[in-house]
C-alpha cells in the first residue's frame, strides 16, 4: 500500500495560513465593480443640456468639401441580431497620420549652455519665447532650430519633469493627441460616409445649472441631427470612467438623443462592462426602447509619418549589423549605416524598467490621453516576457534587416502593466548575433557530474545566449524532479508503481534528457522568413553514469529490456509534464526567445552566403565581445551553475516517500539538445488559410505600433533599417509573384544521439546509433544545412543548435533509502 506524504503539523498550519492570505488577497485584487458617479458632491447640478453652437459639418472638416444629401448607407450598421455590439470581419485597415516631432527622438537632455541659448528670444516670457523659436524654425526649416524650439517648449513646462519624460509623454504625446486622433476620424468618415447636412464633427454639449451657467461640458467626436446620435471615435477603443459619467449626465437630460462608440481595436472585456452598464442605465432611464447605446468596432491599423533626420532622430544597435562592434573584427560602421527605428522600438523605450516604473509611467499617460490614441493598453499594454522573434527579412548590402516580433498583450494593464522590454529586446538581439558569430561546434552545454571541467564551451560562456540555455538545463532537472513526485503527478505515480524493482525498491530512471525541436513550421516568402510554430520536446535516453552520491544505492546489472522499459514510461508518464512547461512556463520564455532568434540567425547565414550581406563579417567571426553578458547577470559562470547542479544531486532536489515491501524510502532527484531539426516549410495555400493576413500584419508591424493579428491579444511589432528622408508616405507593400513550392517528402529517421564533438568522449547508451547521419539535403524545401557536421539545419525552424555531450544532458536522481522508525 503506498502512503502518502507526510506533512507536519506546522507545515500544514503555514497552508491554512496561507490560504487565507489566498482568499483574502483575491478579494482585495478584485474588488468591487467600478461605480461610475453622475455627478460630484461640490458641483452644481445640471438641470439642462444644449448642443454648443458653431460644429462643423464633418465633410467640410475632413474631406474639404460638402455633400448636398446624406447617403441612405450613412454611418454605423446596427446588428441586426439585436446585439448592443457590431464587428466588422473584413481584413484590419490602415490609416496615416502626421507625427513630425517623433524625428527629434534622439535629441539629448539640454546642457547649460542650451539652455542659456534656448531662452535668449525672449528674456523672461517662456511662453513667448518658445514660440519665436517655433516662427523662426518654421521659416528656416532647420532641424537645429527645431530642436532649440523644443527646448524652449521644455523650459515653459512647470511640471518638474526630466526631459526624456517630458519629450515622450507630453511632446510627443500632445502631436499623438491631435493628429492621430483626427486623421483617424477623417477615416471614418470617408469610410462610413459620414457626409452631407446631417453630420457634423467635433460637437460640444454644454450643461446648465438653474441659474443658466455652464457646469461641465462634454465634447463628441460627430453628431448626426437627423437621427440624434452622439458618437465616440477610440483608435484605441478604451472609454474612460470621466467620460462615462458625463455621458450618463446627457442621456439623463437629453432624453431623445442615443450614444456610439466606434473603436479601431476589439473591445476588451473591460470596456464590453462600461459600455453595457451605460447601456443598462440609459434603459432604466428609458423604458420600452433599444438600442440606445451601442459599441462598434473595425480594426484600424495607425501608421505615423515621421522623416527621421541624422544626427536628431533614434536609432537603436538592436538586430543592426552596422552597429555591432568587436575586437580586431569590425569598426563601427558610419552613422549613415548604422541603427534602426520602428514600432517595437517605440514601445520598449516608452515602456517601464521595473513594475514600479511601468505604473507610473501607465497613470501619467492615461491621465494626458485625452482623445483615447493611445496604443491598446498603453505603456504597458505588452506582455514583454512573451517577446519573440517572427519573422526577419529585407537583408542586402546596406539594408541590414527587417524584423517584426511577437508579444502578448497585457490583461490588466492599469493595475500589472508590462516592464523589462529593454532588457528583452537586447537578449534576443543578443543572441541573434551570437548564433551568427559563433561557428557552430561550440554550441553546447554539458551538465555532467563525471566532468566538471567540461561545462560549455569557453566562448559561448560569456554570453547570454550560453548562460540561458545552461540554466535552463538545470531548470528542467529540476522540473523533471518534480514531475517524479507521486504525491503531485497520476504519471509518476504509475512509473514508480511499474518500475523494475532490486531488493523491493523502484529502480530510479537513470536517464538523460535534453530538448530539442519538434517539426517546426515556416515560411519564406516576401523577401523574409514568417517563423510561425517552434515547438519543443524533451527527450530521454537511459546512460549509465560512474559518479554516485555519497550513501546512495543504486540498481545495477539491469538488463537493456528493464532499460527500455525504465525509458518507455518516462516517456509515458513523465515527459509530457516537464515538456508542456518548456513550451508553456515563464521559466523558460528565455530559452524560447533564444530558440526563435536561432530560426532567424541560420535563414541568415544562408541568405548572405547566396549573396553578401551587413551580417557578412560577423558571421562566423568567432568575436563574441560585442554581445557579453549583460547586467545583472555581468558576473555569471558556468562554473557556478555546475555547483549548483551538484549541490541540489548531492541535498536532493524534490524529496517524497515512496512505500515498497513494508520499507519507506526518501527519494531525492537530483541538456538542451537543438542540434537535430525536423522541419516543415508549409506550402503558400496553407499559410493563406492557416495564417490568414499574417504577411499584411507583419508588413505593419514595421510601422504602426498598435498592431494585433486578426483581432485577437496577440500583438505584433516590428522595425528596421530607416534611411534618412524615408518614413514620409508608407504604402503597402506589393506581393511578389508565388514560387512553386516543393511537395514535401518524409524525412529520414532521426539519430538517437545528438551529434556533435563535446559528446565524443561521453558513454554511450545502449542500444542505438551513437553518431549522427551526415547532412543530408532538406527534403522540404526551405533552409539548408550550415558548414558542420553537426546536424544544426534550421530549415524550418532549426533550432539553437546546442550539442550536448552524451552525458550532459543527464538529469539525476539520487535515492537514499532510509528503514521506517517508530
Amino acid at each position: 500500500m503506498n502512503r502518502a506524504l507526510r506533512i507536519s503539523e506546522r507545515w500544514r498550519t503555514a497552508g491554512r495560513v496561507l490560504a487565507a492570505l489566498g482568499i483574502a488577497s483575491a478579494i482585495t485584487v478584485t474588488g468591487l465593480p467600478g461605480i461610475e458617479t453622475d455627478t460630484a458632491s461640490a458641483a452644481p447640478r445640471a438641470v439642462s443640456a444644449r448642443i454648443k453652437p458653431g460644429a462643423q459639418r464633418c465633410d467640410k472638416k475632413n474631406l474639404g468639401r460638402t455633400e448636398q444629401s446624406t447617403p441612405t448607407n450613412s454611418g454605423f450598421p446596427n446588428d441586426p441580431t439585436g446585439s448592443n455590439f457590431s464587428a466588422w470581419q473584413g481584413n484590419p485597415k490602415n490609416f496615416n497620420y502626421d507625427l513630425p516631432g517623433k524625428a527629434y527622438d534622439g535629441v539629448k537632455a539640454p546642457t547649460a549652455a542650451n539652455k542659456t541659448k534656448a531662452l535668449s528670444k525672449v528674456p523672461g516670457d517662456t511662453e513667448k519665447n518658445y514660440k519665436a523659436w517655433q516662427k523662426a524654425a518654421d521659416k528656416s526649416g532647420d532641424p537645429e532650430d527645431r530642436r532649440f524650439e523644443i527646448y524652449a517648449r521644455y523650459f515653459n513646462n512647470n511640471e518638474g519633469l526630466s526631459f526624456d519624460h517630458w519629450f515622450e509623454h507630453r511632446y510627443i504625446r500632445n502631436q499623438v493627441n491631435n493628429h492621430k486622433g483626427s486623421s483617424f476620424e477623417s477615416q471614418l468618415v470617408r469610410d462610413f460616409r459620414l457626409v452631407g447636412p446631417d453630420w457634423l464633427c467635433e460637437v460640444t454639449v454644454e450643461l446648465i445649472d438653474a441659474q443658466g451657467n455652464v457646469v461641465d461640458t462634454r465634447r463628441y467626436d460627430a453628431y448626426n441631427q437627423r437621427t440624434k446620435e452622439f458618437n465616440e471615435f477610440k483608435s484605441n477603443s478604451e472609454l474612460t470612467n470621466k467620460q462615462l459619467a458625463k455621458d450618463r449626465k446627457v442621456a439623463r437630460l437629453m432624453p431623445d438623443h442615443k450614444f456610439r462608440v466606434t473603436g479601431a481595436k476589439a473591445f476588451t472585456d473591460t470596456q464590453r462592462k462600461k459600455i453595457d452598464n451605460f447601456n443598462k442605465y440609459v434603459n432604466r432611464l428609458r423604458p420600452g426602447q433599444t438600442n440606445q447605446v451601442r459599441g462598434n468596432q473595425r480594426i484600424y491599423n495607425p501608421v505615423p509619418r515621421t522623416k527621421p533626420i541624422r544626427g536628431y532622430s533614434d536609432y537603436q544597435r538592436w538586430f543592426a549589423p552596422g552597429c555591432q562592434g568587436g575586437q580586431g573584427r569590425m569598426q563601427l560602421a558610419a552613422a549613415s549605416n548604422c541603427g534602426t527605428r520602428g514600432s517595437l522600438n517605440d514601445r520598449i523605450n516608452g515602456s517601464g524598467k521595473t513594475l514600479e516604473e511601468a505604473k507610473r509611467i501607465q497613470a501619467d499617460a492615461r491621465r494626458f490621453d485625452s482623445r483615447g490614441t493611445l496604443p491598446r493598453g498603453g505603456p504597458g499594454g505588452v506582455d514583454f516576457t512573451t517577446l519573440e522573434l517572427r519573422y526577419v527579412g529585407g537583408l542586402g548590402k546596406g539594408k541590414g534587416m527587417q524584423y517584426s516580433m511577437r508579444a502578448d498583450q497585457m490583461p490588466n494593464p492599469d493595475e500589472n502593466p508590462g516592464f523589462g522590454g529593454e532588457a528583452r529586446m537586447q537578449l534576443s538581439s543578443d543572441a541573434l548575433f551570437t548564433w551568427l558569430a559563433l561557428t557552430p561546434e561550440k554550441f553546447w552545454v554539458n551538465l555532467n557530474p563525471d566532468e566538471p571541467d567540461r561545462v560549455m564551451d569557453a566562448t559561448f560562456g560569456k554570453t547570454d545566449a550560453g548562460r540561458v540555455l545552461l540554466e535552463s538545463d538545470l531548470e528542467m532537472k529540476h522540473d523533471f524532479s518534480e514531475a517524479l513526485n507521486p504525491d503531485k503527478h497520476a504519471g509518476a505515480r504509475r512509473y514508480w508503481d511499474t518500475a523494475p524493482r532490486q531488493n523491493g525498491m523502484p529502480c530510479f530512471p537513470g536517464v538523460r534528457m535534453w530538448i530539442e525541436p519538434k517539426p517546426a513550421q515556416v515560411r519564406e516568402q516576401d523577401g523574409g522568413i514568417y517563423i510561425l510554430d517552434a515547438p519543443l520536446k524533451v527527450s530521454s535516453q537511459w546512460l549509465d553514469v560512474e559518479w554516485q552520491a555519497p550513501g546512495s544505492t543504486e540498481c545495477t546489472g539491469l538488463t537493456d529490456t528493464q532499460k527500455h522499459a525504465i525509458e518507455a514510461s518516462i516517456r509515458t508518464n513523465v515527459m509530457p509534464v516537464v515538456e508542456e512547461r518548456v513550451n508553456t512556463d515563464p521559466d523558460y520564455a528565455d530559452l524560447r526567445a533564444v530558440y526563435t532568434a536561432r530560426v532567424a540567425a541560420e535563414y541568415i547565414r544562408q541568405q548572405d552566403a547566396k549573396t553578401p550581406s551587413d551580417f557578412h563579417k560577423i558571421i562566423n567571426s568567432n568575436d563574441v565581445s560585442a554581445w557579453p553578458l549583460r547586467a545583472p547577470n555581468e558576473k555569471w559562470t558556468r562554473e557556478s551553475v555546475h555547483g549548483r547542479y551538484m549541490d541540489s544531486i548531492k541535498k536532493g532536489i524534490e524529496w517524497f516517500e515512496l512505500e515498497y515491501g513494508g520499507k519507506v524510502y526518501n527519494q531525492g532527484v537530483g541538456g538542451v539538445d537543438f542540434s537535430k531539426q525536423p522541419k516543415q516549410n508549409i506550402s503558400r495555400t496553407r499559410f493563406n488559410v492557416e495564417h490568414r493576413t499574417l504577411d499584411t500584419t507583419t508588413k505593419t508591424s514595421l510601422q504602426s505600433d498598435d498592431v494585433s493579428y486578426r483581432d485577437t491579444d496577440t500583438l505584433f511589432l516590428g522595425g528596421g533599417k530607416v534611411t534618412a528622408g524615408e518614413g514620409e508616405d508608407p504604402k503597402p507593400t506589393p506581393k511578389p509573384t508565388p514560387k512553386p513550392t516543393p511537395t514535401p517528402t518524409k524525412p529520414g529517421p532521426e539519430p538517437t544521439e545528438p551529434g556533435g564533438n563535446p559528446s565524443a568522449s561521453a558513454p554511450a547508451p545502449t542500444g542505438g546509433n551513437t553518431q549522427p547521419p551526415a547532412n543530408m539535403p532538406d527534403p522540404d524545401g526551405g533552409l539548408a544545412d550550415t558548414g558542420s557536421d553537426t546536424p544544426v539545419g534550421l530549415i524550418s525552424g532549426i533550432a539553437a543548435a546546442v550539442v550536448v555531450a552524451g552525458a550532459a544532458l543527464v538529469w539525476w536522481m539520487r535515492r537514499r533509502r532510509q528503514d521506517v522508525t517508530g
